[in-house]
């Protein structure tokens, strides 16, 4: 589980300006973790900083696989549906 602390915290040490609303990103991650069986930090990780998730194959030669994709599109519809 992923939380908003956590989530605030990263931007705040990374310098990045917040353009999302904690809460969904929040939602999203933690949703799609526990369909999927993966840590929701590494999902946020995944989506906000384009880091690979080894065990999900997510890259390959740096660039996204299908799963890769299918990750990073469910996690922004996780996302929206969460902030609408």
């Amino acid at each position: 589980m992923i939380t908003i602390k956590y989530i605030d915290n990263h931007f705040k040490v990374n310098g990045y300006t917040p353009r999302h609303s904690f809460k969904g990103l929040k939602a999203a991650c933690n949703k799609l973790a526990r369909e999927t069986k993966l840590d929701a930090v590494k999902l946020f990780h995944l989506l906000i900083e384009n880091q690979p998730i080894a065990e999900a194959y997510t890259h390959s030669y740096n660039f996204h696989t299908a799963n890769g994709r299918h990750l990073i599109d469910t996690l922004q519809n996780y996302y929206y549906q969460a902030v609408r």
